[in-house]
């Protein structure tokens, strides 16, 4: 609903008409009130951005897959305040990985909050690049060490052309990172030494645990007398009991187990902390090959 001047001029009339006058400045002020109250009534909410977070523009994926992948980055993104955006492209147009991820994100207008909060994923196919950009607290949230980790979750899918299931991954994550930095522990170098120390004591215990039982073993060992280490198969074998009059070696079968072998990603980049963008606006990212 909205209020115009005409349809305010009759409240005016009325007004002076009783017995009560309004003085002219009291009335503009009116008006200028309801104006006011009007174009808070009818402003709509508009999102951080008009692009959609997905934009599959090297399609990749099924139609099918873009529905489930879109819905599940609009469901993060707006129960964490924080955009999580995925791009494809056939080429980066002569940009660097970390300069399109950047300029498309800055462009269209992602993020939340003065900050512009979010993180973008980049897929190029022209050189099979791909680049995490972070903005606002997504710098917080996806720190270098915690990009690392991320990655590494994702690059053999991204390899072998399992698109959607990368794609789920990193959102996934990305629910998974915010939350954890919400809640004050970030994934960061820390938190691997953590996990390191972790499996460093287990090893510390198993190798103790290792040591006792084969000292049990070999204390229980000692104990049998009549056992003697022999170093043929022959000796147990009564002498002229058997004889092997003809004797043959036949190739039987070969078993091959193939590997793919995990490329060496020797193309990444690592940003250290944050980096300005060609808009002026604080990034952080890691990008490489797949």
């Amino acid at each position: 609903y909205t209020l115009s001047l005409h349809d305010a001029l009759p409240i005016y009339v009325d007004v002076i008409g009783g017995d009560n006058h309004m003085k002219p400045h009291r009335f503009f002020t009116l008006v200028l009130l309801l104006f006011l109250f009007s174009v808070c009534c009818i402003s709509p909410t508009f999102a951080a951005s008009d692009m959609p977070r997905l934009v599959d523009a090297a399609n990749l994926l099924s139609a099918e897959e873009k529905t489930e992948l879109l819905n599940k980055l609009d469901e993060i993104s707006n129960r964490q305040q924080m955009d999580i955006v995925v791009v494809t492209v056939d080429s980066l147009e002569g940009a660097s990985a970390m300069q399109y991820a950047d300029n498309f994100y800055d462009m269209h207008g992602y993020g939340f909050g003065t900050e512009k909060d979010g993180v973008l994923f980049l897929i190029s196919m022209e050189e099979r690049d791909w680049y995490i950009t972070t903005t606002g607290y997504g710098i917080t949230a996806f720190t270098d060490a915690g990009l690392e980790y991320l990655s590494e979750q994702f690059l053999n899918d991204l390899s072998t052309g399992a698109y959607a299931t990368a794609f789920t991954i990193f959102a996934e994550l990305c629910d998974d990172f915010i939350t954890q930095a919400r809640n004050g522990n970030p994934y960061d170098i820390s938190f691997a030494e953590e996990s390191f120390a972790f499996a460093r004591n287990f090893g510390i215990a198993f190798g103790i645990a290792f040591l006792l039982s084969l000292l049990i073993t070999e204390s229980m060992k000692r104990k049998l007398k009549n056992v003697h280490y022999q170093a043929a198969a022959d000796n147990y074998i009564k002498k002229g009991s058997m004889q092997m009059i003809q004797k043959s070696d036949l190739f039987l079968y070969q078993n091959v187990n193939r590997r793919k072998k995990v490329k060496n990603n020797t193309n990444v980049s690592h940003a250290s902390g944050s980096h300005t963008s060609s808009s002026g606006r604080m990034h952080g990212g890691r990008g490489g090959k797949f």
